[in-house]
């Protein structure tokens, strides 16, 4: 692609909602977190938590502790939820830290897969900005703890897809119109041959809600960290021209246009929506906002709300516990209270 075409594609943020970059890591003197002990990872897990909060950086005040034990069901799925930890880190949480950075952009797992998972997330797309500020963590704690590394295959990792840079790069993308025209089943073969993986909304073996969808790099091994993040944005800005032509494909379908109204409407007026109903209105509503549709609503705020709807992450904001009825009606609110304090003229026609 020419440096024109990207210099023209440079705000991404009508399909890229955000950017990860996630290290994995080990610490050199203990086995990998599968052969340790109860005691050993309390060890494990206090040697990293010291080396962050007491490693006299510039950030290292900004973090909070928290031991995953100690945590309700409700609290550590919110964290999934809002993309801080995986589903599997929460799956035993004996053992396990988490050190999250007060605006909630860094997070290091502690003995997860492996010893310990740096993970930097910026809104919309900026792979740069990721990778740097993941990389002066990882700098700074390698200066303390030895990360596990060697000549040949460098860093050393408790599974071989992740040995080498250790590094997934990733962006969070929203892409309804390639889902709609059927296009996905496609790409995800096509993506495969390029060292890339698609995936649902919270990862491996998830389901892409909201036409939500994570592109990642797969090869770690003989690819440095640069041309890994070089190659999914190449594969990204492609990625973003094929969904911007099948919107515009998409834009005079009756049918669609139908589909993102009603969504519109429902989401104004309903008073009860589960949580995969209103993914799906609030997916069909961003895309309505980013073809021009809805100009009072900010994409922003629905990407907010792709969040805060999710049913742990409702009941911590809320503080207590509740039945799936309850969650639907107060979901419905939280909608109605947040996306239209300001009114959108029902007749306002596409550009």
């Amino acid at each position: 692609m020419t440096e024109k075409k990207y210099d023209e594609l440079k705000d991404l943020s009508d399909v890229v909602i955000s950017t990860r970059i996630r290290f994995a890591r080990n610490l050199e003197d203990y086995p990998f977190p599968c052969r340790l002990s109860g005691e050993k990872k309390f060890k494990v897990a206090n040697t990293v938590k010291d080396a962050v909060l007491e490693g006299h950086s510039a950030i290292s005040d900004k973090f909070k502790y928290i031991q995953m034990s100690e945590l309700t069901q409700e609290e550590a799925v919110s964290l999934v939820e809002r993309h801080l930890v995986s589903p599997e880190f929460i799956s035993d949480r004996l053992g396990r830290g988490l050190l999250i950075l007060d605006d909630e952009s860094v997070s290091i797992m502690i003995n997860e897969e492996d010893h310990v998972r740096i993970q930097v997330i910026k809104q919309n797309m900026d792979l740069d900005g990721a990778y740097d500020l993941a990389d002066k963590i990882d700098t700074l704690l390698d200066e303390r703890l030895n990360f596990a590394f060697n000549e040949k295959f460098g860093y050393l990792t408790q599974c071989p897809t992740n040995i080498g840079t250790g590094m997934r790069a990733s962006l969070m993308m929203h892409l309804p119109a390639l889902k709609e025209s059927g296009a996905m089943g496609k790409i995800s073969a096509s993506l495969s041959k390029l060292g890339l993986v698609i995936r649902g909304i919270y990862g491996e073996g998830t389901e892409p809600l909201g036409a939500i969808f994570q592109l990642s790099n797969q090869v770690t091994l003989g690819i440095s960290e640069q041309e890994a993040i070089n190659n999914l944005r190449d594969i990204a800005h492609q990625l973003v021209m094929q969904e911007r032509a099948a919107r515009e494909a998409l834009s005079k379908n009756i049918n669609i246009l139908d589909g993102i109204y009603r969504s519109y409407g429902i989401l104004h007026y309903a008073k009860l929506m589960s949580n995969n109903e209103c993914m799906k209105l609030l997916s069909n509503l961003r895309f309505g906002i980013e073809m021009g549709i809805f100009e009072n609503i900010d994409a922003n705020t629905v990407n907010r709300l792709f969040i805060e709807i999710q049913p742990a992450t409702l009941m911590k904001n809320i503080g207590k516990k509740l039945s799936a009825a309850e969650r639907d009606q107060i979901r419905a609110e939280l909608v109605r209270n947040t996306l239209f304090h300001q009114k959108v003229p029902a007749n306002r026609r596409l550009k």
